[in-house]
């Protein structure tokens, strides 16, 4: 049990230390979570609004495919958008395989659908007296869009942070597209991978505690929303 009492010890000097890896490695991952998160929230909160607001022919049945989607394995997203991006792939040309831009996207798919199902609950969950008080102020387009997803902030944040909660811990469709490319392409996740493979725990140990910082942080964050929108 000694080596891992020495990984604690030394991931929190390293820590402490600022150790140039070490942030590289958290810098990366948060650059590569900010994109892909901006992605998921602009594709994301619209197709949640129009699937939760209006009732048309296949509701359903696009409601089931998105529930089905939240469950899909991250290294088959990894392996369809490596199918792709790769060489022989039709978006080759563009050099997305092993870059931030590349598993961005694998990251949009996989985070996506979260916003989406969440958005349409929130919104279905309204007052259905919002609706004819916007259309009777002369609400309409992109403001009615705008004010029922203020009216459901709360659980529309909920979606936002499940979504970020699931593309910071994931690594499946990470190494794949990135291919954990020192000072590159290396996040939190697959550095931890790595490195437990290779027996150096301290880094894997260091790691490990920002991603559960980060994760306490986001908590913290959404109860005292959560608190701010009750009052």
């Amino acid at each position: 049990m000694d080596f891992i009492a020495d990984g604690f010890i030394q991931a929190f000097k390293m820590l402490f230390a600022m150790d140039e890896e070490t942030m590289n490695i958290l810098l990366t991952t948060l650059r590569l979570t900010g994109v892909s998160m901006a992605g998921i929230l602009l594709v994301g909160l619209p197709l949640g609004f129009l699937l939760g607001y209006f009732d048309f022919p296949g509701k359903r049945v696009i409601r089931t495919v998105v529930d089905t989607l939240l469950a899909l394995p991250t290294v088959v997203i990894g392996l369809l958008v490596y199918a792709f991006i790769s060489r022989r792939g039709p978006l080759g040309e563009w050099d997305l395989l092993f870059s931030v831009s590349g598993m961005a996207i694998g990251q949009v798919i996989l985070g996506t659908p979260i916003v989406i199902a969440y958005t349409a609950t929130a919104i279905e969950g309204l007052d259905s007296r919002l609706r004819l008080t916007l259309m009777t102020l002369g609400a309409s387009g992109a403001k009615l869009a705008l004010t029922s997803l203020w009216e459901a902030r709360y659980l529309v944040l909920v979606a936002a942070l499940t979504a970020f909660g699931r593309i910071i811990g994931e690594v499946g469709s990470a190494m794949m597209l990135g291919g954990n490319i020192k000072w590159h392409t290396r996040t939190i996740t697959t550095a931890i991978t790595l490195e437990t493979g290779k027996g150096d725990f301290a880094l894997g140990i260091a790691l490990g505690v920002i991603l559960i910082l980060i994760s306490l942080l986001l908590n913290i964050s959404l109860s005292f929303l959560r608190r701010r929108t009750q009052n």
